[in-house]
């Protein structure tokens, strides 16, 4: 969803970016009207915080096994929430209504109110300890396959991988950085496909230069690593020999293949000292992608010298095996792909769909025509037409992500072993760069690497999601889900649904209910972008918010099915999945409900505050071993609050668009490197629950209502540091006069005689390819349309049908 400042229609609206004078949204609704972003000068970096994360190291790739006295307390958490929840609802029916009786209405609907509202909220609570108890086993039962291992499989069976990134008006050096990570995969033959979704020929120079810079990034990366890929291909042939002798490798061989180590090591050590470093997500890749990889060469170097030393016999399959690890790495296979260039193709403004394009071209041998309405695709069986290859499992990764060097190879590894060949999706959700240079990107990093837990302990009862950042789905699974229609006779194939704009929430239904299962393997091997500032974390959230309620009914029909089918769903598997979907909308509207009712003193009993105990120090628990402050726990509520009219407004975009029937368009994220201003209906609903709160508060001190009254202070307390720490009370001036600006200005159309003028302008020119190609009832036009191709690859020599136009 992209919220508007003034609306929540889904007509585009403007949205306001940076303090330094841009008009234009970053996340415009619409993909032709690219973003606008901020840029200071090249190598500028961010100032820092007060307040904020100082750098420091990632977390480690496997979690320590959770310890027997960790476990014992989680489930007696658990244990305890549902009893206390027990005890107030027995306190609730017996002390409320058997012996003070029903009293009057208003008394009887402010409790039964207060009742349902709080179990809601309950029950997320006791949903959260229950997929962390999940986590907490699954890391006491995860044992990581040996390198060698793996490198033994891939040397037999080389599946086939590609790599899909979806990019729409990204910054280029952004989607350098998720390039590279991608092209030193640790992967044979994985191949790489840059799906550009920006307007093919940009009015906007920043936007055209963005776009020539995107373009050209595959020939820069091949350049970049042609080099250590064509010294090491050479050796291989010597190893591969040295293998198929059989035997131990010679001193000579061992020598000579350590060397090769320690010049990778140092190629990558010089790439990382090159690497301009002006955000935490440069650090990162200089950092964990280029210099842990070369600490892993130089490490295997060193033990290569060791072994060399000790006169031990090396088996010449495995020199064989690290050399083609050396191989692999460097490999790099990158294109791109724009959808926008034929007219065939769907165009909606949505991810899915541009994932959707190509996925429908992949095992396909294709031929170019220029038609009237532009350039189409079509099937052909010519030995020289344009093939896209097939492969057996795809890799969806965000264009802000990052992966470290082994995540494709032990991600299909694992897919590969006996007993997951029903597994479509597996992945790794990501984590959050350390570092985080604002007070608000700390805290939303601190939510997003929270929910690595919850999904890692949805996998454990059976309850996993795709989280569309980064997932390697098998090729089969996508084309048993797939739905093709047609759509102005042109055939439509949609593989990841896109009727919401959290395609991969749907898309995890529709493999369940056809019989498929998905999995969170326990490492963290990616990572990801973080909002930096309130308004690009609105446009985030309030993305993440809308969809969720549009799709629990079809989750709900799976389970009536499978209940006929006498295939029964565990009951945690049902309550994680509806908590995942739909908390966020009760959650919202049972917060806004608690801050706007002034409930009555009796209604709150000690048991209730008890069993919300569990729940908060579990969580601060959970933070202070991703290295947090347990203390960040009450930021982390702080955080929710100025969130609330954001995740309200995904709301009710979801029912606005279940009453409409109709999709809206997928809001990117913005990504720029100043601030983007927030709609400023959220900023002045920040300010609105600060007041309201304090209002009762004043209130509840005059009536002696106490315990809302301590309610009210800790609600107004905390909203009135968000809005200080996470949005700033000058950002929030800014962004609220600029929404008023852009509300109040009219843009200038026009008038009538100058339209009619300009008509009378335009030559009549009768077109009669738009007769011979749409039919005799074509609309009638006054100048003829030429198409553009220049961005179109060429037709083949030979291919004399490419050439003809219809």
């Amino acid at each position: 969803m992209r919220p508007s400042p003034v609306t929540l229609d889904d007509t585009p609206a403007d949205q306001p970016t940076s303090e330094q004078g841009h008009a234009e949204a970053t996340a415009s609704a619409s993909p032709d009207a690219p973003p606008d972003a901020s840029t200071p000068s090249p190598g500028r970096r961010r100032r820092r915080q007060w307040g904020a994360e100082r750098p420091r190291p990632p977390l480690p790739i496997i979690d320590e096994p959770a310890s027997h006295t960790r476990t014992w307390t989680g489930g007696f958490a658990i244990v305890a929430t549902v009893v206390l929840w027990l005890g107030y609802l027995g306190w609730a029916i017996v002390s409320r209504f058997i012996d003070d009786g029903l009293g009057s209405s208003v008394f009887l609907r402010h409790t039964v109110a207060y009742v349902v509202v709080m179990t809601f909220l309950t029950f997320s609570a006791c949903m959260y300890l229950l997929a962390r108890q999940g986590a907490l086993y699954r890391s006491r039962q995860h044992a990581r396959a040996p390198r060698a291992e793996i490198d033994a499989f891939m040397a037999d069976a080389r599946p086939g991988l590609t790599v899909l990134v979806p990019s729409y008006c990204e910054d280029p050096a952004v989607v350098r950085a998720t390039l590279l990570s991608v092209a030193l995969q640790e992967y044979p033959g994985a191949r790489t496909v840059l799906l550009l979704d920006d307007p093919p020929n940009p009015s906007d120079p920043t936007a055209a230069e963005g776009l020539a810079g995107c373009r050209a990034l595959p020939e820069e990366i091949h350049a970049l690593l042609s080099g250590p890929h064509a010294r090491f291909r050479a050796s291989l042939d010597r190893y591969e020999e040295a293998a198929r002798r059989g035997g131990a490798g010679t001193s000579d061989e061992v020598r000579a293949l350590a060397l090769d180590f320690v010049h990778a090591g140092e190629w990558l050590r010089e790439q990382a000292a090159a690497h301009p470093r002006t955000s935490n997500a440069d650090d990162f890749l200089a950092d964990e992608v280029f210099g842990a990889l070369a600490g892993d060469f130089e490490v295997t170097a060193r033990a290569l010298f060791a072994a060399l030393d000790e006169r031990a016999e090396l088996p010449g399959e495995r020199l064989a095996q690290l050399c083609r690890r050396l191989v692999w790495t460097f490999e790099c296979d990158v294109t791109t792909f724009e959808r926008k260039q034929y007219a065939h193709l769907p165009h909606d403004a949505n991810k899915a769909m541009n994932l959707n394009a190509y996925l429908g071209l992949m095992g396909r041998r294709l031929r170019r025509i220029d038609t009237q309405v532009g350039v189409v695709l079509r099937d052909t069986d010519d030995a020289d037409a344009w093939e896209v290859p097939d492969s057996d499992y795809v890799l969806t990764l965000d264009a802000d992500s990052v992966l470290l060097r082994e995540y494709c190879l032990r991600l299909v590894h694992q897919l590969e072993l006996p007993g997951n060949e029903r597994i479509a999706v597996i992945q790794t959700p990501y984590s959050a760069f350390r570092g985080a240079p604002t007070r608000l990107e700390r805290i939303a990093g601190a939510t997003t690497d929270i929910q690595h837990i919850v999904h890692q302990g949805l996998t454990y009862f059976g309850a996993t999601f795709w989280v569309g950042a980064n997932a390697v789905i098998r090729k089969v699974a996508l084309d048993d889900i797939v739905e093709v229609s047609y759509v102005g006779g042109q055939e439509v194939r949609r593989y990841v649904q896109d009727r919401t704009v959290i395609e991969d929430t749907e898309s995890s239904i529709d493999l369940l209910a056809a019989g498929w299962t998905l999995h969170n393997h326990p490492e963290r091997l990616s990572y990801s972008a973080t909002p930096t500032d309130f308004g690009s974390l609105a446009v985030q959230r309030a993305r993440w918010a809308n969809g969720g309620l549009l799709i629990a009914p079809k989750f709900w029909r799976f389970l009536r099915r499978s209940r006929k089918e006498g295939r029964r769903v565990p009951w945690t598997h049902a309550a994680l999945r509806f908590n995942y979907m739909a908390s966020i909308s009760w959650a919202s509207v049972g917060l806004v409900f608690l801050l706007v009712f002034p409930f009555d003193d009796s209604l709150l009993s000690p048991l209730l505050l008890a069993a919300a105990v569990p729940y908060f120090v579990a969580m601060s628990s959970d933070l202070h071993r991703l290295g947090y402050k347990r203390s960040d726990v009450f930021r982390v509520y702080a955080f929710n609050l100025v969130l609330l009219a954001v995740n309200l407004a995904g709301t009710l975009k979801s029912l606005q668009q279940a009453a409409a029937k109709t999709k809206i368009a997928f809001a990117r994220t913005p990504k720029v490197k100043d601030r983007t201003a927030a709609p400023a209906l959220f900023v002045l609903a920040a300010y609105l629950i600060a007041v309201y709160a304090f209002v009762i508060l004043a209130n509840d001190l005059r009536t002696g209502n106490w315990t809302n009254a301590a309610f009210a202070a800790v609600n107004g307390v905390l909203t009135t540091y968000a809005i200080v720490a996470f949005i700033g009370v000058r950002n929030s001036v800014v962004d609220v006069v600029l929404g008023f600006v852009h509300w109040v200005r009219v843009p200038a159309e026009p008038s009538r005689r100058e339209r009619r003028r300009a008509a009378a302008e335009a030559p009549t020119v009768a077109d009669w390819t738009s007769v011979l190609y749409i039919g005799p009832d074509a609309p009638a036009t006054r100048t003829r349309t030429t198409v553009a191709t220049t961005q179109a690859p060429p037709p083949r020599r030979g291919d004399t049908r490419a050439r003809q136009r219809v």
